[in-house]
Order: C-alpha cells, then structure tokens, then sequence
C-alpha cells in the first residue's frame, strides 16, 4: 500500500499522521504543493490513495481534483473539500439535508446588504465566503459599523468581498464545539472556550473535552454525510432556544492545538480510516450517495 500526504509545510498534525501510517507499516510519501507541476494528460504520480493536508485551499482543491482525474483516491474528495471550502456551498448543503443553521442571508451589494442587515437586526456576523482560522469575521453591532465595513469590503478588489455572507449573530456561551467526524462515526468532540466571541483555537481558544451524546453524534454525522463525507471538523453552536446549530463544516481539520485534550487518538483513527478505505473495509466517500441515487 501506498498512500502520498500533500502538505504545505510539516506541522505537528503532519508529523502525527506520519507517525500513525509508519507505525501501521504503511509506505506514505509526502508531496510538497510548493513544488507540484501536475499534467492534466500526463499522471505523474501513483498512489492508492492521497491524503490532502494543504494550508493553501486552492492548492489542495485542485491537486485532489487532478489526483481524481487520473483515478487516484482521495481523502477528503475534491467534491468534499469544494462544499466545505465555501461557506455558502456549505449552508446550502447543510439546509438541503435539514440540519438546523443559523439564519443565512446572501447579498450582492453594500445597498442591498445593509438592507438585510437591518432586516435581521443587530447584531450580525459578516463572513468572507472563504477562509478559516477565524480570519476576517466582523461582528456588526450598529449601522455605523454596517455602512464602514460593507464600504471596505467593496473597495478590496476580491470578487467574493463583494458577495456579502450575513449570519444573525447566535448568543452562544463563551464557547463553541468542534467535532470530529471519520466516515460514520463521530470520534472525537471539544468545547472551544474564550471571552471573545471568536472561540477558534487559532485565535486563543482554550480546547477543553466535550462528550459525545447519542443526539451530537447524529446530529454530526448527519452534516458530515451533507458536504459530502471523509474527515470533517463539525463546528457547532449552542443556541439558547434551538439547541445545537450547525455552524460550519472544515474540510481538512486540525488537531495541533487540541490534540491533548482528550485521550482519543485523532492521527490514528485517520490513518486507520484511509487504510480501511483502500481495503475496502470502508466505503470511499460519496459512494453510498451515488449507490442511493442509482437504486432511485
């Protein structure tokens, strides 16, 4: 078996996974997106499968998407990996499956979005339809934020900054959840707990354990199997009056900074999934959803 990681660097996660696949016997072989040049007529690379680890989204949606092309597996697929890299994509996918989110409003404007804005009623979260680690999130609590914000981003000169994503804002406790979904199984879930309504770890979030109840787990899988399924961080929101409120699903996850929380072994549970996957003990992702559609 042979099975290549893409990465952007070797970070503690990497390293992790590395040693998880080499202590199970497995041949992997990292693959460095700094240094790829991809034919799409000509493949260049053979593996049973490749784990996409990129810190550039572009890069590790297209490298999964030429990988396919040439008939290799990939984890997370490109379909995946797309759904999740795009906010909007992922609320309409989550909607479509009926898992509960929060109120959504799409505009295209800075006129039509205050609109919205003031509709909703402050405040509101303002999101850029790509990006993670937190980055670029705008709480707006007023109008005069509303009109300077919308006026910034229109001036940027990135096409999605000028496709406004407005939440209502969710008056969560001083925490959010993230869950960690392998195929059908929810393996791993953590509180991410700060003063700031911002409760990444990547923006000082503290990582505490969080239990998995049978409604979480449902709930989790459900979303997973939503964007498309494989190796997800489930992102949720304790609504006071809703209850659990899917807030976003991350597509290649990390662990870094929480693998210590809890005594489950994230690196191995992956490793152990993606080997199950070229032994055919577990489905490749989107290949039930496809057996579903065909027997309709």
């Amino acid at each position: 078996m042979k099975v290549g990681i893409v990465c952007s660097r070797i970070r503690l996660e990497e390293k992790l996974l590395l040693q998880a696949f080499q202590d199970r016997g497995v041949d992997i072989e990292i693959i460095d997106d700094r240094q790829l040049v991809l034919d799409t007529t000509k493949p260049s690379l053979h593996f049973d499968i490749v784990v996409g680890r990129s810190l550039n989204y572009s890069r590790g949606l297209y490298a999964q998407h030429i990988f396919e092309h040439w008939g290799v597996r990939t984890i997370n697929p490109y379909k995946t990996l797309e759904i999740c890299g795009d906010k909007l994509l992922t609320t309409t996918a989550l909607q479509r499956a009926g898992i509960p989110t929060p109120r959504t409003v799409i505009a295209f404007t800075p006129e039509s979005a205050l609109e919205a804005i003031e509709e909703i009623g402050y405040p509101v979260v303002l999101k850029p339809l790509v990006g993670s680690w937190g980055r670029l999130l705008a709480k707006i609590n007023d109008r005069d934020a509303a009109e300077a914000v919308l006026e910034h981003k229109s001036v940027l000169g990135n096409y999605q900054h000028s496709i406004f994503y407005i939440q209502e804002f969710i008056r969560k406790p001083n925490r959010d959840i993230r869950a960690a979904v392998i195929g059908d199984r929810t393996v791993r879930a953590i509180y991410r707990v700060a003063p700031h309504w911002i409760t990444n770890t990547a923006r000082g979030g503290e990582p505490i354990p969080c239990e998995i109840t049978p409604d979480l787990d449902r709930l989790c899988v459900a979303a997973a199997k939503a964007v498309g399924g494989g190796i997800v961080g489930v992102d949720l929101l304790e609504d006071p009056e809703r209850g659990l409120l899917v807030n976003e699903v991350n597509g290649m996850m990390e662990f870094g900074r929480s693998v210590h929380v809890t005594e489950v072994d994230l690196p191995g549970e992956v490793a152990d999934y993606v080997i199950g996957i070229v032994e055919g003990r577990y489905p490749y992702p989107g290949e039930e959803v496809e057996k579903e559609k065909a027997t309709c």
